[in-house]
């Protein structure tokens, strides 16, 4: 069987690394190949894999397009600028769906699997006649109503969702309707590479532009792109509300990700942030690093804090696979991933004086963080190495034919 992936960005955010351990598990039977809108990171790291990965360029206007900037609720000069443009727009989608159509049949694809919003709906309508779509859903569609409309709107015979979560997969059936099977597989991690190990704190703090911290400092780290909903701005609430006579330092590590505007902070903004709560000379910002296995090591504590439910939340599993006790935002897909209290301490949404208080208490107590550390491991041994995916993967796929 030969599958092509599609995928709508070369960075390596989360949807791109649960790529990458999917390709990573494929069996024998399995001819994989990668389509990319765009040349990156995520190019060289598919073919060290040993994966055929070519480009075919999306125009920069359609790249850029998210969902957030088609949103009902954009102001008035965007939604001006989006009528102006919207025959640009057009040609431009209708063209490149012409060359992606050509090349699927040039490629003789048996599957096509899409990974990403604006894949799904280009790869649903690009693929040949006959040939099965399976879209690979890490988002939740309410709320996103234009995109809700496209993707109702790209619905074709031979189609199946596989959602990253329980939670994902009945939101999708609510915007998507009965018609289409939605199926759940829970992402995993490779339990090798994200594992308990000795951390060089000086290295983070090096990266981060900090001084060595003194001995015994604990590190506590907010891992996350920049996306506004990650909880940048609780966090640094947070860190505000932790009493400073405790020997500890924060990080925010990450970085933009998307082409598409409105969606994710600048570096400036949340330097500006910490500058403006009294916390800049605490806090360390450091950027996405291709090795977070390396990030995780060097941490203490690692805070997961998005303000919405999480599609999934692959930070939380990477930090206990790590080893590494973790406050973390139990909505959506990411109280699925954890056992509260046991594997790691869960905190309410947008509360900076819930998750101040978690941390201070992880802090204090160095036994719990042992203890999470340890439970969480175990956990992620248990429930999320990466082996189980290719049982679970060729059972969806059999089905989609």
């Amino acid at each position: 069987m030969k599958i092509i992936f599609l995928n709508p960005t070369a960075f390596l955010g989360g949807a791109e690394m649960c790529l990458l351990d999917l390709l990573a598990t494929l069996g024998p039977g399995v001819t994989p190949k990668v389509i990319l809108t765009e040349d990156g990171p995520l190019k060289q790291a598919v073919e060290a894999l040993g994966v055929s990965c070519d480009v075919l360029a999306l125009p920069d206007r359609l790249a850029r397009l998210g969902d957030a900037g088609m949103g009902l609720n954009s102001g008035p000069k965007r939604r001006l600028s989006l009528a102006v443009n919207a025959p640009g727009l057009a040609v431009d989608g209708l063209t490149y769906l012409r060359l992606l159509h050509r090349r699927l049949h040039d490629e003789a694809a048996d599957l096509v699997q899409t990974n990403g919003m604006k894949a799904h709906v280009l790869g649903s309508w690009a693929a040949p006649k006959g040939v099965p779509v399976v879209w690979h859903l890490h988002d939740y569609l309410s709320g996103r109503a234009v995109m809700g409309r496209l993707l109702r709107g790209s619905l074709r015979e031979g189609l199946k969702v596989v959602a990253v979560s329980r939670s994902v997969a009945e939101d999708a059936e609510k915007v998507l309707g009965t018609r289409i099977p939605v199926v759940s597989i829970l992402n995993a991690v490779d339990l090798e590479r994200f594992a308990p190990g000795l951390g060089d704190g000086a290295r983070l703090d090096a990266e981060a532009g900090l001084p060595p911290a003194p001995r015994g400092t604990v590190r506590v780290g907010l891992v996350a792109t920049y996306a506004r909903w990650k909880g940048h701005e609780v966090f640094l609430d947070a860190i505000a509300k932790v009493p400073r006579d405790r020997p500890t330092r924060f990080y925010i590590v990450g970085g933009p990700l998307y082409r598409s505007s409105g969606s994710q902070w600048s570096a400036e903004e949340l330097r500006s942030h910490a500058e403006k709560r009294g916390e800049g000379d605490r806090i360390g910002f450091v950027r996405h690093q291709a090795d977070p296995e390396s990030i995780y090591r060097a941490l203490d504590v690692v805070v997961h804090a998005s303000t919405r439910p999480e599609p999934f939340g692959r930070v939380i599993v990477e930090a206990m696979a790590s080893g590494k006790a973790v406050a973390a935002v139990a909505l959506g897909g990411a109280a699925e991933l954890f056992t509260n209290e046991v594997s790691a301490i869960a905190c309410p949404a947008g509360d900076a004086v819930a998750l101040a208080e978690t941390l201070t208490r992880l802090i204090d107590q160095p036994d719990l963080r042992m203890r999470l550390g340890e439970a969480g491991r175990r956990e992620a041994v248990e429930r999320f190495d990466r082996a189980r995916l290719k049982g679970e993967w060729a059972r969806a796929y059999w089905g989609a034919k």
